[in-house]
């Protein structure tokens, strides 16, 4: 099929698709604002592998222009909970900074996203982080994001050919229940996001991690269904 020449003046932009609510209203944020979306995903060896299918899946209900599962084993480093031989907390939120941190994940992210703009020949970059509803990692903070895009002006040779690179993060001051009412709004099947951390052998989210507690009080609040099967804590 031949695209249309509005489609074809679309922008691209480079976004990180997780497979979580975040990422998939993220992306369809970008797509609601005039982008062709590059949805790129990690499979960094988590052990909630599953999330690599729901973004598999919300690239292929999006339409996405292309999706990449990029490998990247962090398991060879560990140091967190989701990559190392560390038992995912259950007891709920505290105001340490939790061992599901995964040591410079979004840096190390963004730099993979941004690598993958510059080749594409896009200016703009999409992360679904949260500086409110969220587990206290410090690149998940606005000062993180506002760091990068100045970083990425000075890393890039679109930057210091005078080019600017901007990284979206429109979710940044949103509640999870406003996240949550995002994606109903955005037409979304939030059952086909994946957050838990720690999923049981059956299939079902765990619903005592710190993400499976954050979407649940999310969603409870904003008075919808999140599409996901619970086990122990309901």
């Amino acid at each position: 099929m031949v695209e249309s020449s509005a489609s074809i003046d679309k922008p691209r932009a480079v976004v990180l698709l997780s497979g979580g609510l975040d990422s998939m209203v993220c992306a369809a944020l970008a797509q609601e604002q005039g982008y062709k979306v590059l949805a790129l995903t990690i499979d960094y060896n988590q052990r909630h592998r599953v999330e690599l299918d729901a973004a598999r899946m919300i690239a292929t209900r999006l339409d996405v222009e292309r999706h990449v599962i990029l490998p990247l084993d962090l398991r060879q480093f560990g140091g967190s909970a989701l990559t190392d031989d560390i038992a995912v907390p259950k007891q709920g939120l505290g105001d340490d900074i939790p061992v599901t941190y995964v040591p410079a994940r979004n840096l190390v992210f963004l730099s993979l996203a941004l690598a993958w703009a510059e080749a594409a020949g896009s200016k703009d970059l999409f992360i679904g982080v949260n500086a409110l509803d969220y587990s206290g990692y410090p690149d998940c903070r606005p000062e993180f994001v506002d760091g990068f895009q100045n970083l990425a002006r000075l890393a890039t040779k679109f930057g210091s050919e005078g080019g600017t690179v901007t990284i979206h993060a429109p979710l940044q001051h949103l509640k999870k229940s406003q996240i949550a009412q995002e994606a109903a709004r955005l037409g979304l099947d939030a059952g086909q996001s994946w957050s838990c951390y720690d999923p049981l052998a059956d299939g079902r989210a765990c619903g005592v991690c710190d993400s499976c507690r954050l979407r649940r009080a999310g969603f409870e609040e904003a008075g919808l269904d999140d599409g996901t099967r619970y086990g122990s804590g309901e």
